[in-house]
């Protein structure tokens, strides 16, 4: 038996192994709590249009509404990157989806898919974000794309400030 183990490296024993694993354990348990702290994958769904403007006025805050596509990497970052912790906080966000027939209330008042939404407001490009006040009028310019990773949160920003001030007079 002793013959069997001769061409085995040193470094392979049974402690080695063994502890190996252990640290490999450990390591995996220890990053379970950060996977449980990660932003949605998804932002709320809105089941009506107004009444998520109404309760976004109530805090004298833009609306933002993230038009996403399923699948798309620039929508995942926006989301989990800015959006999602924004929402976490109690920032008015909701999500409308390309390509969707899950039914939402529109700003008229009449049931829509979200994609209908998605073609009535003449979106192409996943992901845009709309700004919306009063009765579902767009405050600022939109934000088209996912642009540079190292300046979303600043373009984000930028509009969010520029919203208010359209929004509070």
């Amino acid at each position: 038996m002793r013959q069997l183990f001769k061409s085995v490296p040193a470094f392979v024993t049974r402690r080695n192994c063994i502890s190996r694993l252990g640290l490999g354990i450990f390591g995996f348990m220890t990053s379970l709590p950060l996977q449980s702290q990660a932003a949605p994958a998804q932002l709320p769904a809105p089941s009506s249009l107004p009444e998520e403007i109404e309760k976004a006025m109530k805090v004298k805050e833009p609306l933002i509404v993230m038009v996403s596509l399923a699948g798309c990497p620039y929508c995942k970052m926006a989301r989990e990157s800015y959006l999602g912790p924004m929402q976490k906080q109690g920032f008015p966000i909701v999500q409308i989806d390309m390509r969707s027939d899950v039914s939402v209330k529109g700003l008229t008042g009449q049931m829509h898919t979200h994609d209908q939404l998605v073609k009535q407001w003449r979106v192409s490009i996943a992901p845009t974000l709309l700004f919306l006040g009063h009765k579902g009028q767009e405050l600022v310019e939109r934000m088209e794309g996912g642009y540079l990773p190292d300046f979303y949160g600043a373009y984000l920003e930028e509009r969010i400030a520029m919203a208010r001030k359209v929004l509070r007079g």
